[in-house]
């Protein structure tokens, strides 16, 4: 019996046990991966898991159970248990499965590599990464590099009648370095993963890169408390578009709970400005074709010409808001478009400012969007780049810095948020 007829028969049985509609999913995980540190294994995993989820509704109450044995000799039991769950707990008026969930084709998408390497492929993988870097004069040490393969599986069935199902792999390297020695030893890293191992970067560029950001770093300063220009690197500027998305979540908007709860058609960026999310990218890291309830995926321009278009939400959330869900609950492969401009024009006319190549914390306030956050990255003087910094903190609020984002024209597509690197007027820096 395949997977798909195994939740069918679960959905049937759910429905014997007093369940009015249901949905049940498989998912599973395989995945490897390998370390190298100063030339030796260091560490060797691989995990692999399974497991099935049912969610009944009855009436206007639902339940949800689970459990890693998919078998369908324990369906009765998990269907009755799931039922009498749902009996108990209170009514829900958003409940219900998605009303627009339709079966399509993943095919086109081309998520999943048919090449698994083996475990000596991986460590040739992290070896090169790691030996790459510690080529690199300057360097001290190695934190060691890795080398990893992933697949993810996910099947789902609901009593509406959708059945589908896709797999979706990875590849991955990546390499971390030191250099100075004690108290001024600094690291940075570099990574890089991809749907097909074709597509994969060099693991020895990895490395290389790896051990001159590290170098780079070197000797770092804590400038004076200053109200300047920022740069976020394309590393980090990714990282405004995942605080938008979690601002514009659908639940929190129907709770109230988030600043841009009243922004909807409104200009929240400047004009120029368009945000995309692409679940349907060619072999993208995130795609999919359909959501986690059935909804067809579909590409969706989050910010158009600086306006806010839409919210991410799933059916629940737009039966709260009056709406209908597009397939789009959450990011899957979102960008910030590119600008005009190159990083070094964004940074020319800029007499003291600030570029940030790595930020720690999560210092982000969702009700009001006061944003602080530990900082490290270069100083900016007469428009170039100049010493290092670290210890730092910036802060702002996330409607000035949206309002104040300008990209520049380097983006390019490595990571499931992708951004150019962005610049944003009037942030304050806190030093030394």
């Amino acid at each position: 019996m395949s997977q798909l007829d195994l939740l069918t028969a679960l959905l049937d049985r759910a429905r014997q046990a007093g369940a009015d509609t249901a949905e049940a999913a498989v998912s599973g995980s395989t995945s490897l991966s390998i370390s190298r540190r100063l030339g030796q294994t260091e560490h060797l995993e691989r995990s692999e898991r399974r497991g099935l989820e049912l969610t009944v509704f009855v009436g206007k109450r639902s339940a949800s159970v689970s459990t890693t044995e998919i078998a369908a000799s324990g369906f009765a039991a998990l269907a009755e248990r799931a039922v009498a769950m749902a009996k108990v707990v209170p009514e829900d008026p958003y409940g219900g499965l998605a009303d627009n969930a339709q079966t399509v084709d993943a095919g086109p998408l081309e998520l999943a590599d048919l090449t698994e390497p083996t475990v000596e492929a991986l460590t040739v993988r992290a070896a090169l990464a790691e030996d790459a870097a510690r080529a690199v004069p300057g360097i001290t040490n190695s934190e060691g590099g890795e080398a990893g393969y992933g697949r993810y599986e996910f099947l789902l069935a609901t009593s509406a009648g959708f059945l589908g199902g896709y797999a979706r792999t990875s590849h991955s390297v990546s390499a971390t370095a030191l250099a100075g020695e004690g108290v001024g030893m600094q690291r940075d890293y570099d990574y890089h993963s991809a749907t097909f191992l074709s597509d994969l970067d060099d693991p020895v560029a990895i490395g290389t890169s790896a051990a001159h950001r590290a170098i780079a770093r070197l000797n770092p300063t804590r400038p004076a408390t200053a109200k300047l220009p920022v740069l976020f690197d394309p590393r980090v500027a990714g990282g405004l578009i995942g605080h938008l998305a979690g601002a514009v979540s659908g639940s929190s908007v129907a709770r109230g709970t988030t600043f841009l709860k009243d922004s909807l058609g409104k200009q929240i960026f400047a004009r120029g400005i368009r945000i995309t999310d692409e679940p349907r990218r060619l072999r993208g890291p995130r795609s999919r074709p359909f959501d986690g309830e059935g909804i067809p995926s579909a590409n969706t321009v989050l910010i158009d010409d600086g306006v806010l278009t839409t919210w991410l939400m799933d059916s629940r959330a737009a039966r709260q808001l009056g709406l209908q869900a597009k397939g789009s609950p959450g990011l899957t492969n979102a960008f910030l478009s590119a600008g005009k401009l190159t990083p070094a024009d964004l940074m020319a006319d800029i007499t003291e400012g600030l570029y940030i190549t790595e930020l720690m914390g999560q210092g982000i306030n969702g009700l009001t969007g006061d944003y602080s956050r530990g900082a490290a990255g270069f100083m900016i003087r007469n428009g170039a780049l100049a010493e290092p910094v670290a210890e730092i903190t910036i802060a702002s609020n996330l409607k000035e810095m949206f309002l104040n984002l300008t990209p520049a024209n380097d983006l390019r597509f490595r990571r499931a948020v992708d951004a150019p690197t962005v610049r944003i007027d009037g942030m304050t820096m806190a030093g030394g």
